[in-house]
């Protein structure tokens, strides 16, 4: 039986549950895996059964993971799709020992005036995103992901954001006309 354990923050772990644990229910029926919350340390037990598929467990991890990170519960099963994953960015290696002040900065160049910043990363690359403590996690497709991690560390090593957005919408509209000119091609139908 492939069992794994999460850890998350103390004030996601209501998030986690759920009211009357309907998230960890959903999760668990989604996954066909058996999770268990610890008393009060705001550690989860998954567990699969026997002849389960593996993946099944290192999905739930993820979702967990994920709201522990600050995504909403909606937002982090997006993580049960075959072809979604989970990036976490730890800011703190850019800030360094320098203090509050200097997390409180970057976060905020982040994020942006009425989180504007960090909806326009999402709009443009295609993943979710979410700040939380020191924190950046993203949620998206493998291509996606990698553009709006790039975005991230040039925001959090002191590019402008509008430098930042431009390559964002490029990458877009490069796709957009890559996927034009290579139609998906359709298939002889019988008489």
């Amino acid at each position: 039986m492939p069992v794994l354990y999460v850890r998350i923050p103390e004030d996601r772990v209501g998030a986690a549950i759920g009211p009357g644990g309907s998230v960890k229910r959903a999760l668990a029926a989604s996954t066909h895996t058996d999770i268990a919350v610890g008393a009060d340390d705001g550690e989860f037990r998954i567990a699969g059964p026997d002849d389960a598929d593996p993946l099944s467990v290192l999905k739930a991890r993820d979702v967990l993971l994920a709201i522990g990170r600050g995504f909403s519960p909606e937002r982090a099963r997006r993580l049960l799709r075959d072809d979604a994953y989970l990036a976490v960015l730890d800011i703190k290696l850019v800030s360094g020992k320098r203090g509050k002040s200097q997390m409180w900065r970057i976060r905020s160049r982040l994020i942006g005036t009425h989180g504007k910043a960090r909806e326009r990363i999402e709009e443009l690359s295609g993943c979710s995103v979410s700040v939380y403590g020191s924190t950046v996690a993203i949620i998206g497709r493998e291509r996606e992901l990698e553009r709006a991690t790039q975005a991230v560390e040039l925001l959090l090593h002191g590019s402008e954001h509008s430098t930042v957005f431009h390559m964002l919408a490029r990458q877009r509209r490069d796709d957009a006309r890559e996927a034009a000119s290579n139609p998906l091609p359709i298939p002889d139908l019988p008489d």
